[in-house]
């Protein structure tokens, strides 16, 4: 190890010496970064997260690649983590509720490409479930280390996940607000253009705000219910913790951020999941179920009178919002849609109309093991409607999309898995204390705005699914260590001072 630091630090030397300072300053940051990756493989997952997001970008600047700097970080990580592993003769997989109903998806969705149009589209998918099962695997290694522990391996992973979804919220925000200009497509409101940070389009870029804005949300709900319960004198919820802690400010940014960002990419699928995801905070904000569902009832009235009043008003944000979720519903019509007028107004709604329809057809056909996992876009030239030829990559429906690719029993499999990952989930809010209770709560509300939002779209793109596996691994975190409720289980003092820090 001593003899390779020294070679890279005479190659640095040299190129110090002789390169340009631009390249000179690349060549140290990627050296920085590959040195702290093999030495704190975390480091790299952290880079992993922030350049995820930065794939499309990269692929309209540089050209279409299966490795982007997220992916290459990933590798790099995941190598590191490997190597480890085989030096200290510690690798195995950990047992999780996770395993076996990924296991049976992946096994399902293999099998569906013995006679698919392209094995290779197939075994891209599958790469991005098999990123998922060893960012969880790879968060409980490094959670179950003495050196590292539950509590600093929890406090790293989430404050990295709400980083890098700070970062795209930040950018967001400036394409809409301040740059000024942008596709002429995404202009709203006569003079701003849609947030879509650097996913190139808003609906992703508004699902991935969901994901961030639900855990910042829940875990700033959990810190003051921390900090609540011990004001009340209750020493079973959670060490003491003061309400403007630098974790409650980060969180709080965070999640006005994401949510802010949310807004802006003007994506009526990622407002629906939102408000789903809102609507399971406020129900799991308290531990008596009948007042959270009295809370929910009362935030959905009030969330209601206020778009109508401001409707009412003439108050412009109001007005575009409730116009924006009012022209869907009129424009979204079941059945046939060959038959159906176009026009600029419809065309967005009747083109995913057309792609459910072509699922649904590819389906009809071979419903058992479907046209193969990944061919939805292969398949789509035999099923396309006339007046919709191109295919846009998937259906905008990814239950329908899933239907179509690995069939019923792949769609079974799939619900099954995020099946166990939400009753898992519930189970542990049950058990655990504030404020990781809050996090867990955020994480329920991630998956429930998830999968509403697939209703309309695809989002395991653009590194999403890397997102997404590091908050499972989170979630399976939770599960193996002792946060819980004093009256429940009794907590492991030397393990639950997480965010009290």
């Amino acid at each position: 190890m001593t003899a390779a630091l020294a070679a890279i630090a005479v190659v640095l030397a040299l190129a110090i010496i002789r390169l340009p300072l631009l390249v000179t300053a690349g060549l140290v940051t990627v050296s920085a970064i590959l040195l702290l990756t093999f030495a704190y493989p975390l480091f790299g997952l952290g880079i992993a997260l922030i350049l995820g997001p930065f794939g499309a970008l990269e692929s309209v600047v540089l050209g279409s690649s299966l490795l982007d700097s997220g992916q290459l970080a990933l590798m790099l990580t995941l190598t590191a983590w490997i190597g480890s592993g085989l030096a200290r003769r510690r690798l195995r997989i950990p047992a999780t509720a996770f395993n076996l109903p990924w296991l049976l998806f992946i096994f399902i969705a293999t099998l569906t490409l013995l006679d698919s149009y392209s094995v290779m589209l197939g075994l891209v998918e599958l790469l991005k479930w098999l990123e998922i099962a060893l960012l969880v695997w790879l968060v409980l290694d490094f959670a179950g280390r003495a050196e590292l522990g539950y509590s600093k391996v929890m406090r790293l992973i989430l404050g990295m996940l709400l980083f890098s979804g700070l970062i795209q919220a930040l950018i967001g925000i400036w394409q809409f607000g301040l740059r000024g200009t942008g596709p002429e497509h995404f202009m709203v409101l006569g003079r701003f253009y849609r947030a879509y940070g650097t996913f190139e389009q808003p609906n992703p870029f508004g699902g991935y705000m969901n994901l961030t804005a639900m855990l910042a949300l829940g875990t700033v709900m959990g810190l003051l219910a921390s900090w609540l319960a011990r004001r009340r004198g209750r020493s079973g919820d959670g060490e003491h913790l003061r309400p403007f802690s630098w974790w409650f400010v980060y969180a709080l940014l965070c999640a006005g951020a994401a949510s802010l960002g949310l807004i802006l990419s003007w994506s009526r699928g990622a407002w629906l999941g939102f408000l789903a995801g809102a609507a399971v905070l406020v129900l799991f904000s308290t531990r008596r179920v009948w007042l959270g569902l009295g809370l929910m009832l009362v935030a959905a009235t009030a969330m209601s009178a206020l778009l109508a009043f401001g409707s009412s008003a003439g108050f412009s944000p109001a007005l575009a919002i409730t116009e924006r979720l009012g022209g869907f519903r009129s424009e979204f019509t079941l059945g046939d849609v060959r038959g159906v007028d176009i026009n600029d107004d419809n065309y967005a709604v009747l083109e995913r109309l057309a792609h459910w329809q072509a699922a649904v057809d590819m389906a009809r056909d071979d419903l058992w093991t479907g046209v193969g996992f990944g061919n939805y876009e292969a398949a789509y030239s035999e099923y396309a409607l006339i007046n919709f030829p191109a295919a846009l990559g998937h259906a905008h429906n990814y239950y329908l999309n899933l239907l179509a690719e690995v069939g019923a029993p792949g769609l079974l499999a799939y619900l099954f898995f995020w099946f166990v990952i939400v009753v898992q989930t519930i189970l542990l809010i049950q058990r655990l204390a504030w404020p990781e209770r809050g996090i867990a709560v955020g994480l329920l509300a991630a998956w429930v705005a998830l999968a509403v939002h697939l209703l309309v779209d695809k989002l395991y793109v653009n590194n999403i699914y890397v997102h997404l596996g590091v908050m499972i691994g989170l979630l399976q975190l939770f599960a193996w260590s002792g946060f819980w409720t004093g009256n429940k289980r009794g907590r492991r003092l030397d393990e639950t001072k997480a965010l009290s820090d």
